[in-house]
């Protein structure tokens, strides 16, 4: 029997531990806060402090980022929902990341709280 992406989420979510919104804010400036939704996403609004590493690119750039370059860094993970964040949880801690949590209902859930967010400087070509 074939798996469903759903399937992977509920399996990865057994595997991690999530925190509320409310925790989150908490946490803030205290964790790394890594955005894993891609880079559009972010641009249209994101936690405060947050770094955007989209879940494709993870494994591969995770330690090209300074704040998470030493495995023990404390990482809160979140997209749009949860889903990519509890999936990129999981590869983090197969790789040797050993302090990462997600966001149970991500930035939607995030923003219908009306918490704080942050959007990117535009670029300026001039």
């Amino acid at each position: 029997m074939a798996v469903t992406p759903h399937d992977l989420v509920v399996e990865a979510k057994s595997q991690i531990k999530e925190v509320t919104c409310d925790d989150a804010q908490i946490l803030l400036g205290k964790r790394v806060i890594l955005d894993v939704r891609e880079y559009d996403e972010f641009a249209a609004g994101h936690l405060p402090g947050a770094i955007n590493v989209p879940r494709g690119v993870l494994e591969f750039k995770i330690g090209m980022i300074p704040e998470a370059a030493d495995k023990n860094a404390p990482i809160l993970l979140y997209c749009r929902t949860s889903g990519r964040a509890a999936l990129s949880a999981v590869q983090l801690q197969r790789i040797g990341y050993s302090d990462v949590i997600s966001m149970a209902g991500g930035f939607d859930q995030w923003a219908n709280e009306q918490r704080p967010t942050e959007k990117p400087e535009p670029i300026n070509f001039e």
